[in-house]
């Protein structure tokens, strides 16, 4: 099993436990904040006016990128995932946690497609920045580098989708297939690989990158691959 969840008497003091962590997981499923009322806290009732809206927005809005980031850090350092320290990282009460995400599952779900969306946000930029052989290198790097620093989230990513029942390559299999398609466009723009090429094949390559040992020379072995595959989409 590859976690268990633990509930103590109070429902704040939720934690998960991960056990050894083997694989990436390609793609999360779509997810919405649900709202679950547990306590007034940093988000509680307050009077409503026309002029607090778009603030309160702004504040849940905040509030949530601040948990994700918290979870991130849970994810990547420990091997239990506690609402407890979650909120105390974020700066945030309990009950917030609890209201942006009203179970460990929709929470680690969410950290991953914030991840996925992280990765697919730099395509623009670095090829802003670089020639496009360039960022198709450095992009291939950021995504052997998230595979390599984020195995916890992999596990926890197969148990939650199993209990959740959900699909998880809804959404962000497709992102990624775009971010892929936007770097092959550029790269064949300017006469660096050959045309035609099936970003989802180039998507199933880079997959390879997943089975890396993090406490390996795993930097060398992926430029190494990175090497290999660019050499074919050459032609």
């Amino acid at each position: 099993m590859l976690w268990s969840v633990t509930s103590e008497r109070h429902p704040e003091r939720i934690s998960i436990r991960f056990g050894s962590y083997r694989s990436i997981i390609r793609s999360a499923t779509e997810l919405e904040s649900l709202q679950v009322h547990s306590g007034r806290d940093d988000e509680g009732e307050a009077e409503v006016t026309t002029g607090s809206v778009s603030s309160r927005r702004a504040d849940t809005r905040r509030n949530n990128e601040r948990i994700l980031a918290a979870a991130l850090e849970s994810l990547t350092n420990a091997d239990e995932l506690s609402y407890n320290a979650i909120a105390k990282r974020a700066c945030v009460g309990v009950g917030t946690v609890y209201r942006h995400f009203p179970n460990p599952e929709a929470l680690v779900l969410a950290v991953y497609r914030r991840e996925v969306r992280h990765l697919v946000d730099a395509v623009p930029d670095l090829l802003a920045e670089y020639r496009p052989e360039q960022a198709f290198r450095l992009w291939t790097s950021h995504l052997a580098s998230y595979m390599m620093t984020k195995r916890g989230l992999a596990d926890a990513l197969s148990a939650a989708t199993a209990a959740a029942g959900e699909d998880f390559t809804a959404g962000t299999y497709e992102a990624m297939v775009g971010a892929i398609t936007t770097l092959l466009d550029a790269c064949v723009e300017a006469g660096a690989v050959r045309p035609r090429l099936d970003p989802r094949t180039v998507l199933l390559a880079l997959a390879g990158l997943m089975h890396l040992d993090p406490a390996g020379d795993w930097q060398r072995q992926a430029a190494d691959i990175t090497d290999l595959l660019w050499n074919g989409l050459r032609g």
